[in-house]
């Protein structure tokens, strides 16, 4: 149950993410009608994927809300890492 929420706490981290950059998008212009659709497309499969995540586990199918939500958790944390050891890293690009 807390890896669930974990999860869940990760991708909705995610997609308040996204959002921030849809909504500077749309007040900076970078946002238009040639691109609203794939920015529809992201916003709903966010969407997706915590309302559906959420609707699995209230019904009983863990497996399944674990898998709907990996979908997006594992990729966010994977490029946390990486940002992390970037910033951290005491890396040197010469």
């Amino acid at each position: 149950m807390k890896l669930f929420w974990t999860l869940w706490i990760v991708d909705a981290l995610a997609a308040l993410i996204v959002l921030y950059f849809f909504f500077v998008g749309l007040s900076d212009g970078t946002v238009t009608s040639r691109n609203a659709r794939l920015w529809a497309v992201f916003i709903l499969v966010l969407a997706g994927v915590l309302g559906g995540s959420y609707y699995f586990f209230s019904h009983g199918q863990l497996r399944v809300a674990y898998i709907v939500l990996s979908l997006l958790a594992i990729p966010t944390l994977l490029m946390l890492m990486y940002l992390l050891f970037v910033v951290f890293g005491k890396l040197r690009w010469n």
